[in-house]
């Protein structure tokens, strides 16, 4: 029968029949039938298939659920068909443990539940793991074991009928004895198990239809079913599921070292994790490597290392012998009907961890509930994860899988540059909203390309913002993808609408890394109006992190490339001015402002105007014009409440506050800075945080609270990371004075000494602040002398 292949021997079985005619004839003349002659002896019907039983046997009530009983005396059947255990099982101790816990429970009085399943996605470990605890456990089974691989991951599933025919032959019911039809197995199968303590291995199973007919039921409380499946088992009934991942980095380093030995993995530790990261700490292909690297002793794990480190070739070497990671996903792959299967594929050509249902939705060209359908498909089946609600990614191999399929079954590549561009356009759709909602009378997203997505909408800024931020790395993924000739002028158009993170600092070198693709690409193509917008975004960018010389690289080429560009001439002449203002160029600066001044209030761009008006307040304080200063400022802030933009009201208060504490009006300062700092952590802003907390301290110290400047100095510092080396040589600065103010010399002098350090690294003429802040010596520090001299300030003006 099928299935029955699948099943193995149970103790005790010979597999023939001892000459006992004289017996049988005895037995016989006693009114005795073959079959309890069978039963007396302890040998199992299947070994005599010519006896049949007696009518008695299988007549009567009950008799299609209950298998005939051994006379007193006879051999009890206990079958024992668990696999082998794998000899080098490693970690998982803390699910094995949990499941072992269970398994005991199940056998005593009342224990639950009646299964346990195990899900996950192909390779991840789950037969290994179940037939390691069921070896662990077994001893608490004394009835024995019964074991099927039910093939569920294959196109031939194993019938429950045929399943449970072989489970009941394992259990000592003569073959005449067993009826047709699943139901009236299932029925005499519990009735088998009733009163005995049976562990039921159900390995590899499709889904809960399969094996429902093969649990043990509550009229066997001493039984339990340990399932493993792709599938997630929730409908299950009486069961504990356990999906299971993937093996955590010392895990996986264990199992490596275990099949390639503790010496030869421990030269090349490195080298061991970037294999096993390569193999996305999957078990089936760390066992792989593994082994394929033990069979090959001139090799050093670098070799194997560097050779997964191709991902375009990484699943073809993660084969040894008959194993294959690639094999075992073409199972789940194989299963799919074809809607799923092209989700599966357009899917897998997506960059970043993960994905979000809308956003797939849009890869797909579907509306959201027919896509949620196909997403919780692939779950189901363990092809795909959702590690929190409505966000989606692939198991790292799965993933190359999936891009392999798009690429070997699609043979026209339209199919997936449409998806591809298709994700384009709703990030870029999207991000636009959330661009106009920062800054409310900014008209820059009027210039973006036309998209062929209406984007999200949001209900408050803050939502907007949570939005931004949950999709950083696939929006910065899909621009890196979208550089060709149909999607290039999007993607930069992306990065002018997600400034935002840039700004923040959080996602600085991945956002440098994707404007830096976009600008030489639209070079080689002499695309000059993409290629300046990108260079005007690396400007940006640069500016904001403090590398002065590559942002005003950048800027001048972005003007001289499109300076009619409206976008360009405004942001990347107002960026100039904030740049040549911070190395003391202050007649380029006031020019550039200038320039960028009139450029915002030719298209109406009050929110370019008011940030105009912000960077001359900035520079009027640099240059002395305190009084100038402050009222530039007030008229920028002005603008910011008008329009109702949280973010840019706090870079409003922040300017102003500046601009109060050069006016010496401290207090009024205190305010203003206060106030921003909130907003800014509620925007999420870290970099903005840090240096607002750094103005903070400026302001404590001025008002001889040397004790608070430390504390401000001190969360600056600790956000110092994000606005680059000269801001931090800053917060330094600050901080070694207040702590001298406070009579703590030796943190002070070690404060100091990072700072020089910090000086010294930079080794070329940086702002102007900094060069303030070498030569304005705090209490009880010597004045050093100033490396750059020239024109200066007479304040501490570090930007932002």
């Amino acid at each position: 029968m099928v299935g029955d292949k699948r099943l193995g021997q149970q103790e005790g079985s010979t597999g023939s029949a001892p000459d006992r005619s004289w017996r049988e004839e005895a037995e016989l003349t006693r009114g005795g039938t073959r079959i309890d002659l069978e039963w007396e002896d302890g040998h199992h019907p299947e070994a005599v298939p010519e006896l049949r039983p007696h009518e008695s046997d299988v007549a009567g009530p009950g008799a299609g659920c209950r298998p005939p009983r051994p006379r007193a005396g006879a051999a009890v059947v206990r079958p024992a068909q668990l696999p082998a255990a794998v000899a080098d099982f490693t970690g998982r101790a803390d699910v094995v443990r949990e499941l072992n816990d269970r398994l005991t429970a199940r056998t005593e009085p009342d224990g639950r539940p009646a299964a346990i399943a195990i899900a996950g996605t192909g390779g991840i470990g789950k037969t290994t793991l179940a037939v390691q605890v069921a070896h662990t456990a077994r001893h608490h089974f004394t009835d024995g074991q019964l074991y099927v691989d039910l093939g569920g991951a294959g196109s031939s599933p194993a019938d429950a009928e045929a399943v449970l025919g072989a489970f009941l032959r394992a259990l000592g019911t003569p073959d005449a004895a067993i009826p047709d039809g699943t139901e009236e197995r299932a029925a005499l199968y519990r009735s088998a198990l009733a009163g005995r303590r049976v562990l039921v291995l159900l390995d590899n199973a499709r889904d809960t239809a399969q094996i429902g007919p093969l649990l043990p039921g509550d009229t066997a409380p001493g039984c339990v079913a340990l399932v493993t499946s792709r599938a997630h088992m929730a409908g299950l009934e009486d069961s504990h599921v356990i999906d299971l991942d993937a093996m955590s980095p010392a895990e996986a380093f264990d199992l490596f070292a275990l099949i390639v030995g503790e010496e030869r993995a421990g030269v090349e530790r490195s080298e061991v994790m970037d294999v096993v990261a390569a193999c996305a700490f999957l078990p089936l292909a760390i066992r792989i490597a593994a082994c394929r690297l033990a069979s090959r002793r001139t090799w050093t794990v670098s070799v194997l290392a560097r050779k997964l480190a191709d991902e375009r070739r990484r699943l073809d070497e993660l084969r040894a012998g008959d194993l294959a990671v690639k094999a075992t996903f073409e199972l789940g792959y194989g299963q799919l009907e074809p809607p799923q299967a092209r989700a599966f594929r357009l899917l897998g050509l997506v960059g970043g961890p993960d994905i979000s249902l809308p956003a797939a939705g849009a890869v797909l060209g579907l509306d959201e509930e027919d896509t949620a359908g196909l997403l919780t498909l692939l779950q189901d089946i363990s092809l795909l994860e959702s590690a929190v609600p409505g966000r989606y990614r692939f198991h790292d191999l799965v993933r190359l899988y999936a891009r392999a399929c798009a690429e070997r079954e699609t043979q026209d590549t339209a199919e997936r540059d449409e998806a591809l561009s298709r994700l384009l356009d709703f990030y870029l759709a999207t991000a636009a909203r959330v661009y106009a909602m920062e800054r409310p009378g900014d008209r820059t997203v009027g210039h973006f390309e036309a998209t062929g997505h209406p984007g999200l909408c949001f209900a408050s800024s803050g939502a907007a913002l949570d939005w931004l931020f949950a999709e950083a790395d696939g929006l910065i993924a899909c621009v890196l993808q979208c550089t060709g000739a149909g999607t290039r002028r999007r993607a930069a158009d992306l990065l002018m609408g997600a400034l935002d993170l840039a700004e923040s600092g959080a996602k600085s070198r991945q956002y440098e890394t994707a404007a830096r693709a976009v600008s030489e690409a639209a070079h080689t193509a002499e695309d000059f109006r993409t290629e300046a917008r990108a260079r005007s975004a690396l400007g940006h960018l640069y500016s904001f992190t403090g590398r002065f010389d590559r942002a005003d690289r950048e800027l001048r080429c972005a003007l001289e490339l499109d300076g009619e560009d409206p976008v360009v001439a405004s942001r990347a002449a107002n960026q100039l001015g904030i740049v040549a203002s911070g190395r003391g160029r202050y007649e380029d600066a006031e020019r550039y402002l200038g320039q960028a001044l009139d450029a915002f209030r030719a298209e109406a761009n009050e929110a370019g105007e008011a940030s105009a008006l912000a960077n001359l307040s900035r520079l009027h304080v640099n240059r002395g014009r305190t009084r100038t200063g402050v009222q530039l400022a007030e008229q920028g802030l002005a603008i910011y409440r008008r329009l109702g933009a949280p973010l840019r009201l706090a870079n409003g208060m922040y300017t102003l506050g500046i601009a109060l504490t050069r006016a010496h009006r401290l207090e009024e300062a205190l305010v203003q800075l206060t106030q921003a700092l909130e907003l800014f952590r509620d925007a999420r802003q870290p970099l903005w945080e840090g240096m607002t907390q750094f103005r903070l301290a400026e302001i404590h110290l001025a008002a001889n609270r040397p004790a608070k400047a430390v504390e401000h100095a001190e969360h600056a510092l600790a956000l110092g990371g994000l606005g680059g080396e000269w801001r931090r040589f800053c917060f330094l600065t600050v901080l070694a004075k207040a702590l001298m103010a406070l009579g703590r010399r030796s943190r002070a002098q070690e404060c100091r000494r990072q700072a020089r350090a910090i000086r010294e690294r930079l080794g070329s003429p940086e702002p102007e602040e900094v060069r303030q802040l070498l030569s304005d010596p705090a209490p009880g520090f010597p004045a050093e002398p100033d490396p750059y001299p020239g024109q200066r300030s007479s304040l501490w003006t570090p930007g932002p």
